[in-house]
């Protein structure tokens, strides 16, 4: 591996950025890809997308039938939840068990207590406080399920911004038609607007906090591992 590519491996794993070192098995080429560079028109880019979704390396065909070994890198995904809630109480073990770091922001300090989140990382904070510090990036999912717009609506236009592979929030039809005309208001994209998942999770009738919790992370899974458009339109505006 050539040094320049340790170092450029080394940084993103600091950063939490994307990359895929590829490595021609025959002729002994290296070429690192970002996932935020324009990659879409590499011979390797359907390849590229596969692994920057599943994260797995591996063996692949070049176009010329040489063998190709891709390292892949990518962040540890997180999943940051806003409101310290039973639907958040009951979603953190089994965030926990799909390998999510899961972290709960509520400034309501009766909610957020250790003892109704143990072994999970809380900030009983207000979110413009401290979301900015944990830099949300496309490896992030995010939920809001406080359903005050005073403490969720900024966070869910900071993670909007920060381009959270998932971005959900809580509540009905009516009261998600309220959100989108406040967040249009305050200049978000009908665009972005577009992206939150509202009512929250797959719709499989979920009634308890536990099943609605499933129900999230359900959603949480999916955009996580089909991130195909996403991933498309970052690259795109990288290249802009």
């Amino acid at each position: 591996m050539r040094f320049e590519h340790l170092e450029a491996l080394n940084q993103g794993r600091a950063t939490r950025s994307a990359m895929i070192l590829a490595t021609w098995i025959e002729s002994g080429k290296t070429e690192l890809v970002c996932e935020a560079d324009a990659w879409q028109q590499h011979r390797l880019a359907t390849e590229f997308a596969a692994r920057f979704r599943s994260g797995k390396s591996g063996m692949v065909a070049g176009p010329n039938g040489e063998d190709v070994f891709l390292t892949v890198q990518v962040p540890e995904p997180r999943l940051v939840v806003v409101g310290a809630v039973h639907i958040s109480q009951a979603m953190a073990p089994m965030a926990r068990l799909a390998d999510f770091e899961m972290i709960v922001v509520d400034p309501r300090t009766a909610f957020a207590t250790p003892e109704r989140f143990p072994d999970v990382r809380l900030l009983p904070e207000w979110p413009e406080d401290v979301l900015p510090g944990l830099d949300l990036d496309p490896y992030t999912g995010f939920a809001a399920l406080t359903h005050d717009p005073k403490i969720d609506d900024w966070a869910l236009a900071h993670a909007l911004d920060r381009q959270c592979f998932y971005v959900g929030a809580l509540g009905s039809r009516k009261t998600h038609a309220g959100r989108v005309e406040r967040l249009g208001a305050a200049g978000q994209s009908a665009e972005a607007l577009a992206r939150i998942d509202a009512p929250i999770g797959a719709d499989i009738g979920a009634a308890s906090p536990a099943e609605i919790a499933v129900a999230i992370l359900a959603n949480v899974i999916s955009a996580l591992r089909q991130r195909t458009d996403h991933a498309a339109t970052l690259s795109s505006e990288a290249a802009a």
